[in-house]
């Protein structure tokens, strides 16, 4: 018997809760209980259990159990899982050519075309020789341990996933920053997707993809990574001082004008911190998403988890920092321009 069988009698719910208890099967408590004659043990109130829903199930088997309330979110989610499945396919289709078309394009390029090519972008938004010493470096180190291809990989993904972060994540901080409505409905799913283990995102995802389709580890990258963007995108947007706003007003500036001439250019170092912390996310992800067939650098680390070879996870742990030293030392210099360029 259960230690809240007085609370259901006192309530006058007994005979709704044994109607229930005919009804369902006798678990193993139950079976035990009869075997030694139905005795129960009195309980003191320092040692009586928390009304959790298994503890007050032993005294009303009307009460659903833990395992019966997992059970039933999982056969909500597979009634709607192929209706969700025929509305998002379409969607997300365009994701998986990407990926497959980055990795295609990163993959198959001669390292002597692509080495410099990237040589030239990080000198082109870092302007720093010394930036791209070191991004030539790191990358002459992947090529010589024979890791620059799963490098490679690992960076053509993150560069789509972070493209697409900042397309969709700038228009919705802007969107946050002029609209006090639309800033409280989106910052508790923001909440909500900050504060998420990073491994919860891959698990709906399984069950509506493919584990050979890229969308699949692309979905979950970016709804990892996009909070940062979003979130200095609306920052950046809200801390343009009001002087300026006002000059703006007074030159007759239409409200588009406003945004893409005053305070898009005013919040662009905040909107690129965002960006910073985007590209680092989207490199963590990326990593657990071998899990789920994600090419790269992370598909070394789980090799080496697997087989416990710790060679292969130190090397491919290694090269996974000094990519993420490359990324965000070109991104912060790129940050310093603009801040540069704005005291100016």
């Amino acid at each position: 018997m259960g230690a809240y069988n007085g609370l259901f009698d006192t309530l006058g719910l007994r005979e709704w809760c044994d109607e229930e208890k005919i009804k369902s099967v006798a678990n193993m408590a139950d079976l035990l209980a009869q075997v030694r004659g139905g005795a129960d043990v009195a309980k003191s109130w320092w040692d009586i259990s928390f009304p959790s829903l298994n503890v007050l199930n032993e005294s009303c088997k009307a009460i659903p159990r833990t395992r019966d309330v997992t059970g039933g979110v999982e056969q909500g989610f597979l009634i709607i899982k192929d209706d969700l499945k025929f509305i998002l396919d379409p969607i997300t289709q365009p994701l998986s050519w990407l990926l497959e078309g980055s990795l295609y394009t990163f993959t198959n390029m001669p390292w002597w075309v692509l080495i410099p090519l990237i040589l030239a972008a990080v000198f082109y938004t870092s302007r720093s020789w010394s930036i791209v010493s070191f991004v030539g470096t790191c990358f002459i180190f992947f090529a010589f341990i024979d890791h620059f291809t799963y490098a490679i990989q690992t960076l053509s993904i993150i560069f789509v996933c972070t493209g697409l972060c900042v397309m969709i994540g700038v228009p919705i901080g802007v969107g946050m920053s002029k609209s006090n409505r639309f800033r409280r409905f989106i910052t508790p799913v923001l909440d909500m997707l900050q504060t998420l283990p990073s491994f919860v995102y891959l698990i709906p995802l399984i069950f509506l993809f493919s584990a050979t389709e890229p969308k699949l580890y692309g979905i979950a990258i970016i709804m990892y990574a996009i909070v940062p963007v979003i979130r200095l995108t609306d920052l950046g947007v809200r801390l343009v001082e009001k002087d300026v706003i006002e000059a703006a007003d007074a030159f007759g500036m239409t409200a588009r004008q406003k945004l893409f001439g005053v305070e898009i250019p005013l919040a662009l170092p905040n909107i690129m911190a965002g960006i910073n912390q985007t590209i680092m996310m989207a490199l963590a992800m990326v990593v657990i998403a071998s899990l789920v067939s994600a090419p790269g650098l992370g598909v070394l680390v789980l090799r080496g988890i697997r087989s416990l070879d710790l060679g292969v996870g130190l090397i491919s742990g290694l090269c996974i920092v000094l990519l993420a030293v490359i990324l965000d030392r070109v991104s912060k210099a790129t940050l310093a321009r603009m801040n540069v360029a704005k005291d100016y």
